[in-house]
């Protein structure tokens, strides 16, 4: 670290300047992305060096190859890189020209080098000290993503980690022995998400991000939402998401799908919504359930993630786990409420999304990293609060 003579108003001339390697597991439009990004910017214009780092997508195997020949007549084309919300940022971000891993020659020296997917974590686990003081920030349990015990190894790692909610804080300390270094949860732009007093729609809407990773439950919501029309005549449905609707898991008719949304897009999406549903579940957050609120609408969610602390001040409802039922029985109680009270539902839904700012978020995830370095460099400042 070194000193810095000029950031913004928040600091002064003592404070460190830090150089800082975000290590991806790939740049798009992905909540744990946004949230990456948004650290990266903030820490960048506090006056930190700081560089984002992913490896490219794999390119077609020889089976793909053969496939493509046989039945397209054609050779299968690269993929393209895919939308980010590092794009436009003057945050230096690099995609590199190959597929995972990322290797040491990979990434420039630094103070800290952080990994933001179990993965990346392993990778970083890997490299020399020249790289930085090695910090996982856990945004998810992802045993979903590959084999449990491959994932369970890395957090087992004794390295420093962050994580965003009390159930994270939980699984690394009952699970895996070990206390974090911050529990930060996210927060929200209300530069980006937001919207003026409003009413419930004039035509009954919900709405929820699609995915076909079967841990988010988009399935759950879907029986939910069937089941909530049979109530409500004309439920309309308005779905965000970052692939494709599948197949198998299809949309119902008239239902509205914002693929890859995007500021005005996603803010608007949220905005035509009586309530926003979230069925996941396993979940390291839940982001969108805060943007939602930002955006005066109310949420029901599975407990998940930080959804009991989110809804816990009021602002939606919880309901349990794999319950189409339940979340159904929800919808129709939220869409039919009296204005006046679906009015207090919504004012409690942005007090909450309003009570804790990326300011906050990120005068803590600064100093996790600065206590990070400082512990390495005197172990017996280990047990140093963040």
């Amino acid at each position: 670290m070194r000193n810095r003579r000029t950031v913004d108003g928040r600091e002064g001339e003592n404070d460190l300047s830090m150089r800082i390697t975000f290590v991806l597991p790939c740049f798009n439009l992905s909540g744990g992305i946004r949230v990456a990004a948004i650290y990266a910017e903030r820490l960048h214009r506090r006056g930190h060096r700081v560089v984002a780092i992913a490896p490219c997508e794999r390119g077609p195997t020889f089976r793909d190859v053969v496939r493509s020949l046989i039945k397209e007549r054609k050779w299968p084309s690269a993929p393209l890189p895919e939308p980010s919300h590092f794009d436009g940022m003057a945050v230096g971000h690099v995609l590199l020209p190959h597929p995972a891993p990322v290797i040491e020659a990979d990434v420039p020296d630094a103070d800290v080098i952080v990994a933001t997917w179990w993965e990346s974590a392993e990778w970083v686990a890997k490299m020399s000290d020249v790289k930085g003081v090695k910090v996982h920030f856990m945004q998810g349990y992802e045993v979903f993503a590959g084999n449990p015990e491959e994932v369970d190894s890395t957090y087992r790692r004794p390295i420093g980690k962050i994580v965003i909610s009390g159930w994270l804080r939980d699984i690394v300390q009952g699970k895996f022995g070990q206390t974090p270094l911050a529990l930060i949860p996210n927060s929200v732009d209300m530069g980006q998400f937001h919207a003026p007093p409003r009413g419930k729609q004039a035509t009954p809407t919900v709405g929820f991000s699609y995915t076909t990773q079967a841990i988010k439950g988009c399935d759950i919501i879907l029986k939910a939402y069937d089941l909530a029309a049979e109530r409500i005549p004309g439920l309309r449905l308005v779905v965000i998401g970052n692939c494709p609707v599948s197949d198998r898991l299809p949309l119902p008719p008239g239902a509205e799908f914002c693929y890859q949304a995007r500021d005005q897009t996603l803010r608007g999406a949220y905005s035509r919504c009586d309530v926003w549903l979230s069925g996941t579940r396993e979940e390291g957050f839940g982001l969108p359930i805060l943007e939602a609120m930002a955006c005066r609408t109310p949420v029901i969610a599975t407990p998940a993630g930080a959804a009991p602390e989110l809804l816990a001040k009021g602002g939606g409802v919880l309901v349990p786990h794999e319950d189409a039922g339940a979340m159904a029985g929800a919808i129709a109680d939220i869409c039919l409420l009296h204005e006046d009270r679906w009015r207090v539902l919504s004012d409690a839904a942005l007090a909450t999304a309003t009570g804790y700012t990326w300011d906050d978020a990120t005068d803590l995830f600064e100093k996790a990293l600065q206590v990070a370095v400082e512990r390495s460099r005197d172990p017996a400042r280990s047990s140093t609060p963040v």
